[in-house]
Order: C-alpha cells, then sequence, then structure tokens
C-alpha cells in the first residue's frame, strides 16, 4: 500500500514538474522574442523618426535614398483585418446558432467536424484556392476596374479561414448557457427565434466576443495566404479591387532579400504588429473585466433588494 502512495506522489510530483516547465518555457518564449524585437526594432524607429516611419506613406528600402515609411500597409492590414471578421463573424456566428437550436441534432456533428476541418489545411493551400477561384471571380464578376487581387479577395481567403474558431467557440459558448433560460423564455410566450437571439446569444457574449478576439488575431497575423491573393504593391489603400501590402506581407517578402538597414526596418515593422496585437488582448481583458464588474454589481444590488 505504502508503495502504491509512493508511486501516486512521485508521479503527481513529476506531472507538477512538467507542468510548470511548459508554463516557464512559454513565458521565456515570449520574453525572448519581445526583446528580440525591441532590441532590435525600436533603435531603427528612433534612428528614421517615429512620426516617419508610421506615418510615412513611401517604401522604396532599396532605392538610393531609401525611404520606410509603413503607413499603407498598417491602413491595409486594418482594412483587410476588419473586413474578414465581418465577413467571418457574420457567416460564422449564424452558422454556431444555426447547429445549436435550428439544425437537425443528426447533422450537427458531422458539419461541425466538417468546418473543423478547415483548421488545419495549410495557409498556402487556402491562398492557392484564392488564386485559382477566388481572384478570377472577383476580376470577372466583381472589380470594377477589372483587378482581382486586393483587399476584397484577400478579406473572402481569410474570413473562411477563420470560420472554424468562430464558430467553434461561439458555438461551445451557447451550450454553456443554462438551457432553463431558453426554456423560461419558451414558457413565457417567446418563440424559437426570440429565446435564441435576445436570450441565449446576450448570455453567451463574453464567450463570442473570446472568439471574436482570436478570429482578429488570427486575421492580423495570416501571412502566406494573403501575399498570394492581395498583390503585393505597397501603396496607399483607396479601393478594396486594388493591389496593396499588408504587415505581415511586408514582413516575408523582404525577409530572405533585404540585410542591414532594410531588415532592421522588417523587425521595425513587426514590433509594429506586435504592439496592434498587445492592445488588442488588453482592450480585450479590459472589456472582460468590466463586463464581469457590472454583473457583480448587478447582482449585489439584487441581493440587496
Amino acid at each position: 500500500m505504502k508503495n502504491l502512495y509512493g508511486f501516486i506522489n512521485a508521479r503527481e510530483k513529476v506531472m507538477r514538474g512538467v507542468f510548470l516547465f511548459s508554463a516557464i518555457f512559454s513565458i521565456l518564449a515570449l520574453a525572448t522574442i519581445t526583446v528580440f524585437l525591441f532590441v532590435s526594432g525600436v533603435p531603427f524607429i528612433a534612428k528614421t523618426g517615429f512620426a516617419k516611419f508610421i506615418f510615412g506613406s513611401d517604401w522604396a528600402p532599396l532605392a538610393d535614398n531609401p525611404t520606410y515609411g509603413i503607413f499603407p500597409m498598417i491602413v491595409a492590414s486594418l482594412y483587410v483585418t476588419a473586413l474578414s471578421v465581418i465577413i467571418g463573424i457574420g457567416i460564422g456566428l449564424l452558422t454556431a446558432i444555426a447547429l445549436y437550436k435550428f439544425c437537425p441534432k443528426k447533422l450537427v456533428v458531422p458539419i461541425r467536424q466538417m468546418i473543423g476541418l478547415l483548421a488545419g489545411i495549410p495557409s498556402v493551400i487556402f491562398g492557392l484556392f484564392g488564386m485559382t477561384i477566388i481572384v478570377p471571380f472577383v476580376r470577372d464578376y466583381v472589380s470594377p476596374t477589372g483587378v482581382g487581387y486586393g483587399i476584397f479577395s484577400a478579406s473572402i481567403v481569410l474570413g473562411i479561414m477563420i470560420l472554424p474558431t468562430i464558430v467553434s467557440v461561439s458555438l461551445d459558448s451557447l451550450n454553456s448557457v443554462p438551457n432553463t433560460y431558453y426554456e423560461g423564455a419558451l414558457a413565457l410566450g417567446a418563440t424559437k427565434e426570440q429565446a435564441t437571439f435576445k436570450i441565449m446569444l446576450p448570455a453567451a457574449k463574453s464567450g463570442i466576443l473570446a472568439g471574436v478576439v482570436l478570429a482578429i488575431g488570427r486575421a492580423i497575423g495570416e501571412t502566406m495566404a494573403v501575399i498570394m491573393v492581395i498583390g503585393g504593391s505597397p501603396e496607399m489603400p483607396e479601393s478594396l479591387f486594388q493591389s496593396v501590402r499588408t504587415l505581415t506581407a511586408n514582413i516575408a517578402m523582404g525577409a530572405l532579400e533585404l540585410n542591414g538597414d532594410a531588415l532592421s526596418a522588417l523587425i521595425a515593422t513587426g514590433v509594429v504588429l506586435f504592439v496592434f496585437t498587445l492592445i488588442l488582448n488588453v482592450s480585450f481583458g479590459m472589456l472582460k473585466r468590466d463586463n464581469a464588474d457590472k454583473k457583480e454589481k448587478k447582482g449585489k444590488r439584487g441581493a440587496a433588494k
């Protein structure tokens, strides 16, 4: 019996050590990446000038008088991310709601598994699909300029890529809401649609918002698929049907060809992208905390009454 207890205690200690090592490794990896970016990128930003680097409109690292303005790429990244998230949320959230209450139960698991398979497809395959299907379609039937490459095509591809995240997280959030909410709404005379959209959906808002944030992170950080369908011209976006370049595409397209100050400019671009992602995560954390505080205050008021 003592040997059994000793084995169990030893196994618990080993697993505790494994978990602790994993946590420390994750923190060290994040700290190493952060230090590398800021040590290599911030001095270049200071050397070039913050305003000139962030708000400059010309990117010509190989010119006789090189310029390193990334503002067009910042705007392009924001456009592509915003439009892809709108497409992904619109389709993904409605798909999750359909699977939750409006789809035959026999079809829920197969459909969810098929949607989940999208997450395992390499991004280069999405880019190839975009090049061969979406870009020609947009060029021939949608674009007023006759250009298929651009923000619109990239947003459609990214919208498809983030669907598994939004559908999975939204459906899990809806399933985590007590079913008594739904039954109570029906008992009070609400229709199936009213109970789902006005009761269950707001109750799952926090989890759905988490899925949206994850989707935004996926969209703003995607590289290969975007490069293949967006065109790649470092110009200020003036149309959805225009060849442009995002921050991630700019880094990937020049990482193997540039060196010296140009390479430092790419690392500085990574710093800007890192700060954007950090602001996004911090904003979501603050929003979630505010919602939790509001719920706690409402609970205290209800208890006081």
